[in-house]
């Protein structure tokens, strides 16, 4: 993808050559650049609440279909598998129709899947649901590369940041709201069976709705959309696989990929089988094994913003090698909390530890992405998808 350099617009943020923002006001809505901002994270969102929406309430779909913990275990699997693919045709997408129409059409094709999680009736069912949801996980490539084509190198790090750690909130959001929601349905007499089923409604009509006001309101470069830029016709024609197969053939973007797959994959991990690991492990009800899920993907609020604000600082003095050696030290510590949570047999230490380690695992995944723009501009969407699809596979691993 090539910047839209060929003229200058008034824009309210201070632009570099290229048209991108140096600076980043994540308060503001100013177009283009920050009302891109907002539309990235809140549409990713929502895809996170869809995905994670179904793991907040596994005990009680559990008992509702018979399911073996086998299933349970398959099905979670299955969904970061639906994500590794879809993720990784996701960058070459990008690369060819922009991130406005890639992230749109993806919400809008997954979102009747998330509400037809109402009718699963087997545990094949189940587990084919949860694969199908996953595929729109992919929206994380197209808020990265929509971040990386609105934002300059200084800020790029920050923008990334920011942007997939608000997003990803969407799975504690899940964790949090879905099972009160479902106490409230069940507390009009609606059987159990039932009101699990009738409140995916909620994250199915979000997930259209942000679809919506992507495709209303967006726009893919600081200086238009891709089919009315000129950008698109001043790049050589290429097809899907042509795009696709030069990205792959860049080795750093494996590298990338398998670092990701250890921070990102992780915490996509915890956040599928977190609230089942305290309900199942220490006693606690649904709702407060919920709120303490809710904790851990919560501090993307902070922690992935972190990183990537601490890649852009690092740069400034040491250039690429620093953003290198900061991922490096913040994802040794977080692996070694890891095992520390592992070992661990009190609730309390058990939290405790649990937040410390969300709060590294996440900023190691912000560092990650302050890192992927300055791979390779021409395949920067295929590099995302790579990163992209390196930590769902990291969540499917032994």
């Amino acid at each position: 993808m090539e910047p839209c350099s060929t003229r200058k617009l008034p824009f309210s943020l201070p632009i570099d050559s290229d048209n991108k923002a140096t600076e980043f006001h994540p308060l503001s809505s100013s177009p283009p650049h920050m009302r891109a901002f907002h539309l990235a994270w809140l549409s990713l969102f929502a895809c996170f609440l869809s995905t994670f929406s179904i793991p907040s309430l596994i005990p009680v779909i559990r008992n509702d279909l018979n399911l073996s913990a086998t299933d349970v275990g398959t099905a979670g699997i299955a969904a970061f598998v639906g994500s590794i693919f879809s993720r990784l045709a996701m960058g070459p997408v990008c690369d060819l129709v922009g991130p406005r129409i890639a992230s749109a059409s993806l919400s809008l094709i997954t979102a009747p899947v998330v509400l037809a999680t109402a009718f699963v009736s087997s545990p094949t069912s189940f587990i084919l649901i949860r694969f199908l949801i996953g595929f729109c996980l992919a929206n994380f490539v197209a808020n990265q590369f929509w971040m990386s084509s609105m934002f300059s190198s200084s800020v790029v790090g920050l923008a990334n940041g920011v942007s997939a750690g608000w997003a990803n909130m969407g799975a504690g959001v899940a964790q949090l709201v879905m099972p009160l929601i479902y106490s409230l349905v069940k507390s009009f007499n609606v059987p159990e069976n039932t009101a699990w089923r009738v409140i995916f409604v909620v994250p199915a009509a979000f997930q259209a709705l942000t679809a919506i006001l992507v495709l209303v309101y967006g726009q893919d470069l600081p200086c238009g959309n891709y089919r009315d830029s000129g950008e698109a016709s001043n790049k050589p024609k290429e097809n899907f696989f042509k795009v696709l197969f030069h990205g792959l053939l860049n080795y750093r973007g494996w590298i990338l990929g398998l670092t990701y797959g250890y921070c990102f994959g992780v915490e996509i991990t915890m956040d599928n089988v977190i609230d089942q690991y305290f309900y199942y492990r220490f006693g606690v009800n649904l709702e407060v094994a919920g709120m303490i899920a809710a904790c851990f993907a919560l501090t993307n609020c902070f922690a992935r913003p972190t990183g990537g604000l601490l890649s852009d600082r690092l740069a400034k003095t040491f250039g690429i090698r620093g953003r290198l050696w900061g991922l490096w030290v913040v994802q040794t510590v977080a692996g070694l909390l890891c095992v520390l949570l592992g070992r661990l047999n009190s609730l309390g230490a058990s939290v405790a530890v649990m937040c410390a380690f969300s709060v590294f695992v996440q900023a190691s995944s912000g560092l990650t992405f302050g890192i992927v723009p300055f791979v390779s501009k021409r395949s920067l969407g295929v590099i995302s998808g790579m990163t992209g699809s390196g930590g769902a596979l990291g969540a499917i691993s032994p």
